[in-house]
């Protein structure tokens, strides 16, 4: 498999884990009672890759980067880092975010410019209600186990959409429903711990979903066991630009 900069190619990788899987499928059909070991290994294989990252970021100065570029935003100050074509260039070669960031999808929060941040800074999954999914996960696993980034920031926002739903607890249409009960479950841990109920309820769904994705994958859990990798909560002011750390 081809390597970048120390990297296992990400398109090798994924082709490479396409055909373990495939194999294991086909030999467990005639030997089925080895179906169990044979993703067993697979598990292992994956949860014990170590990229070579040579920019590598503590999880604390990730934390203080993302905090000082949300400072420079709210007062204007803002250094548009890593944004020149020559930024352009150097990570059209290879990728070393410093963090990764499960966000919102919602339109006013958009991560690269509320922490003022650049390309390549920030590996950014956005969905309607930060919501974890498997899909989530694994592009988070990505980004720690391939990429070698070492802080995951779940970023919620005052006033969301999504919790607001969840509180209703009305049927939507489509598949917005899904969105809905992913959330549902954080609802119900919230108590009247002052006056404003919608901000306690979207507190409550990013520590229940920070929560989740801790304890949904087996690669995340090894990297945190390790202390490699930390997991923090975070939320939006969509009133003044401010970002405080969840706890």
């Amino acid at each position: 498999m081809s390597r970048i900069n120390g990297f296992v190619g990400r398109r090798d990788f994924l082709k490479f884990a396409s055909v373990v899987g495939i194999a294991a499928t086909a030999f467990s059909d005639a030997y089925g009672g080895l179906r169990l070991r044979f993703w067993s290994t697979q598990q292992i294989a994956v949860a014990d890759i170590h990229p070579v990252n040579p920019n590598a970021v503590s999880p604390n100065e990730a934390v203080r980067r993302l905090l000082d570029g949300n400072q420079r935003f709210i007062h204007q100050k803002r250094q548009y880092p890593d944004q020149s074509l020559e930024r352009l260039r150097l990570v059209a070669k290879a990728q070393y975010p410093f963090a990764a960031i499960l966000g919102c999808a919602d339109s006013r929060v958009p991560a690269e410019i509320v922490f003022d941040q650049g390309l390549g800074d920030l590996f950014v999954v956005r969905v309607a209600g930060n919501v974890v999914s498997d899909t989530v996960i694994g592009s988070l696993e990505y980004s720690t186990a391939i990429l070698g980034l070492q802080l995951i920031v779940v970023l919620g926002h005052r006033r969301c959409g999504a919790v607001a739903e969840a509180i209703k607890n009305e049927p939507l249409p489509g598949r917005m429903g899904l969105i809905i009960e992913g959330i549902k479950p954080s609802i119900e841990r919230v108590k009247l711990r002052t006056d404003d109920n919608m901000q306690d309820a979207v507190i409550a769904n990013i520590q229940y979903q920070t929560e989740k994705l801790q304890e949904s994958s087996t690669i995340l859990a090894k990297l945190l066991r390790e202390g490699k990798l930390k997991i923090v909560g975070a939320c939006y002011d969509i009133d003044t630009g401010k970002i405080n750390i969840i706890t």
